[in-house]
Formats: structure tokens, C-alpha cells, sequence
């Protein structure tokens, strides 16, 4: 075998294992995510609505779209001040008040055939063991959900689907009111391309030394 079928070679095998990861990273899912406010900033719920307990004047978000984990979700956009929310539910004994922060998401995102509702905020008065599902459905039923207890709609949307997987990964970056850096790795293209370059570099270099030590 020539020393350029070998080159071929191994750019082929660069290119499939990049095509594998390519295809890896495509695939994201479309669902709901639970978010907390912590500090004026959304941060990924640890516990799901159905075990968490929010506290009195908490501010608890949730997000439709398609993301591929959650360090990829999109946030939940625009105001979310409990002050604001909550201002026309005033404090009762016996309960506590939770802002929450409901968005449907893109046109991007939705399901085939479905469009997004508006995004909606909503103060729920809730017993004070109350869960982030229950203070969910106070004010935003019909609530869906699986088998597994997964959260598959709010309000009804989406009608069907939970959790699908959709070919093409994420359609929107994270978006919010605090969004921060995008990352800025380099793509699997640059990758790719030097990878490409540096196999065929070695194996014209070890072209020549072997023409001169021949």
C-alpha cells in the first residue's frame, strides 16, 4: 500500500469518527425544563417540580424547547421579579405565594402542526408543603405527564409528544434576559480540517524522508 493510500485511510477514519460525533451531537429532545431563580439568575432545577418545595417568595421557571441536556437548555426569557408577579396576591397566613414563570417557547421549537402560546407568569398561593407541580397546577392546568411522571405539557401545549427525540439537535441558542457565553469551542468542521491536514503533512514528510534515505 502506497504511502498516500495510507494517508487516504486515516483522513477516512478521522472523517467517520467525526461524522459519528456529528451525528451524536445532533440529536437533542424537546421537552420542559424546571428552573430555578437564584441571585436574578436561572439556574437548572436539581430536583423535579413533583419533589421540590419551594419556600414563600420563591420565583421558579419553566421552559419549552429543544435542547440536548441540561447545560444546552434555554432558559426562561424576560422579567421575573416576585415583587411584580406577586404584586396583586397579597400574603395569607397558613400559605405561602410562589411567582412562576411559564414559556412556551419558539415557533423554532414547537411540535409539527402547534404553535406557542405567549409566554405567562402567575403567582400561585399553595399550602405551605405545597410541591412546584401542585403550585403549578393551581394555575396552569390541564398538566400532562407520562408514565414516569416526566412533565409533558403546561396549559394543554404541547397537545401530544414528551420528550421525543428531534433529528437536527437544539434550534435556538439559550436565550434569556441573562444569557452568558455561548461556549466558543471550535467546531467539529475546524476539527475536522486540521485533522485532515495534519495527516496528510506526516505522511508527505515521511514521503521525502524515505526518498532520501532510499
Amino acid at each position: 500500500m502506497t504511502v498516500f493510500r495510507r494517508a487516504l485511510t486515516l483522513v477516512l477514519a478521522v472523517l467517520v469518527l467525526l461524522t459519528g460525533a456529528v451525528q451524536a451531537q445532533a440529536t437533542g429532545y424537546r421537552y420542559w425544563s424546571f428552573w430555578d431563580r437564584d441571585g436574578g439568575r436561572w439556574t437548572y432545577a436539581t430536583q423535579g417540580p413533583s419533589l421540590a418545595r419551594p419556600s414563600d417568595g420563591d420565583v421558579q421557571g419553566f421552559r419549552f424547547s429543544v435542547s440536548e441536556d441540561s447545560s444546552d437548555a434555554a432558559r426562561p426569557r424576560g422579567a421575573a421579579e416576585f415583587a411584580v408577579i406577586c404584586a396583586r396576591t397579597p400574603a395569607r397566613g397558613g400559605e405561602k405565594r410562589v411567582a412562576l414563570v411559564i414559556d412556551f417557547g419558539t415557533a423554532a421549537d414547537a411540535p409539527s402542526g402547534e404553535a406557542p402560546p405567549a409566554r405567562r407568569v402567575a403567582c400561585a398561593r399553595v399550602s405551605p408543603e405545597a410541591t412546584t407541580a401542585e403550585a403549578l397546577a393551581s394555575v396552569a392546568e390541564p398538566l400532562r405527564y407520562d408514565t414516569n411522571a416526566l412533565l409533558c405539557a403546561i396549559s394543554g401545549y404541547p397537545a401530544k409528544g414528551c420528550g421525543e427525540p428531534v433529528a437536527g439537535g437544539r434550534q435556538e441558542k439559550a436565550v434569556s434576559d441573562d444569557s452568558g457565553d455561548s461556549g466558543g469551542g471550535p467546531s467539529l468542521g475546524l476539527v475536522a480540517g486540521i485533522a485532515v491536514v495534519a495527516v496528510l503533512g506526516a505522511a508527505g514528510v515521511w514521503q521525502v524522508r524515505r526518498r532520501r534515505n532510499g
